[in-house]
């Protein structure tokens, strides 16, 4: 068992796993399980608490939107959650944030700037995407992004925009999912 347990580790680049050689710092078993178990609570921790119903979904979106089209940014922090997160994607197309934007006074600052740089009709009409509440949005009546949301206490913690031409190519149409 110790032989096959040091291939797979040696073939998974732990090489120095399950031996350890004085004064070369190899990790033993008991560390590499270590590892192993905060890495697999690291990932647990990320995965949603619960379920969150369509309908509260849907009420956490609606104040979403308002606060958005109002450009309020008191109401953007009363519905974000204090460590939400954005993550944006335009495809080296359109401009997006290279980086998450972490916490709800900074997402709710870029949302109050940038909605006063557009000089286009700005509309969103709520959607649902791959099950979820989603913003479609439009500029002077075009397609520009869809905005995801992850709710849990009915507070938005993840906002999802996608800007991509590319992945927004089949968004105003329903792909249907049949059983082979």
């Amino acid at each position: 068992m110790r032989a096959r347990w040091e291939s797979c580790a040696a073939a998974a680049g732990f090489a120095g796993v399950g031996r350890v050689e004085p004064g070369v710092g190899a990790l033993g078993l008991d560390e590499f399980r270590q590892i192993a178990h905060r890495a697999r609570r690291h990932v647990d921790a990320r995965r949603p608490r619960r379920v969150v119903s369509l309908n509260e979904g849907q009420a956490v979106l609606e104040s979403f939107q308002h606060a958005v089209e109002t450009g309020d940014p008191q109401a953007l922090l009363e519905i974000l959650a204090p460590g939400v997160v954005l993550m944006s994607d335009g495809g080296g197309i359109k401009h997006a944030a290279l980086r998450p934007v972490t916490g709800a006074e900074r997402v709710a600052r870029m949302f109050a700037g940038g909605m006063g740089k557009f000089e286009d009709t700005f509309s969103t009409e709520p959607t649902l995407v791959n099950g979820n509440p989603a913003l479609l949005v439009r500029l002077d009546g075009e397609i520009d992004g869809v905005m995801a949301i992850g709710v849990e206490d009915s507070r938005i913690t993840g906002l999802y925009y996608v800007r991509n031409p590319e992945k927004l190519s089949r968004i105003t149409s329903e792909a249907p999912l049949t059983l082979r």
